[in-house]
């Protein structure tokens, strides 16, 4: 007999008390070439790193989206955001993805591998989809970012829709934007490191399959 378990439904979510994110000040941009390389040091000595990018989204039938426009990586305390149009930028991020003793943790990774070889040819080594933990803990359907901080924390983890499909590819980012991207890559990093020390409360039991 296999026993699966829900993922906290929507209402369950909204009621939980708010996941503490990362701020401001805690979320770098590096532009310049020292900027890059003391972010690059900094990650670099990082075992594991949260992961995630963002693109302009496209909302015509048959366009193709030129992204992604923004990669984060984060340790576990501050993030780092990489715009794809500086080119010290897109070498530092493939520096990154290409270590492959660096762990770079996400969910949903498909999509963002897929743009990053189709756009700069990077082949990122060592990614860890957080979804297939949640799938080896007996978790049948998909866990993303929010239901992981519920079912790990009890917390929600806050996500707004127009800022998610907002365009990632201005040159300045708004503040919103910023703490949305950072935190997209945090929740990942803190996801794992819970997993690691075994933080784990009991779920909610589905219907078990025979």
């Amino acid at each position: 007999m296999t026993t699966h378990f829900q993922v906290p439904g929507k209402d369950i979510i909204a009621a939980l008390p708010l996941f503490p994110s990362l701020g401001l000040a805690d979320i770098v941009l590096p532009a310049s070439a020292e900027q890059i390389e003391f972010a690059l040091a900094e990650l670099k000595a990082q075992p594991y790193l949260g992961f995630d990018t963002e693109s302009k989204p496209t909302f015509r039938k048959g366009e193709v989206s030129d992204g992604p426009h923004l990669v984060q990586f984060a340790t576990p305390n501050k993030a780092y955001l990489f715009q794809t149009h500086n080119p010290l930028a897109q070498t530092a991020i493939a520096e990154l993805l290409h270590t492959p003793q660096i762990a770079k943790l996400g969910f949903g990774l498909s999509n963002d591998t897929s743009q990053l070889k189709q756009k700069f040819g990077i082949h990122p080594q060592n990614l860890v989809d957080l979804d297939r933990n949640f799938r080896q803990l007996g978790y049948k359907n998909s866990v993303g970012a929010k239901s992981a901080i519920a079912i790990l924390f009890q917390q929600r983890f806050a996500k707004s829709k127009s800022i998610s499909t907002s365009n990632w590819s201005l040159p300045r980012l708004s503040e919103r934007q910023v703490i949305y991207a950072g935190n997209d890559a945090y929740a990942a990093i803190r996801v794992f490191l819970a997993l690691q020390a075994g933080l784990h409360p009991k779920p909610k039991v589905a219907n078990a399959d025979e």
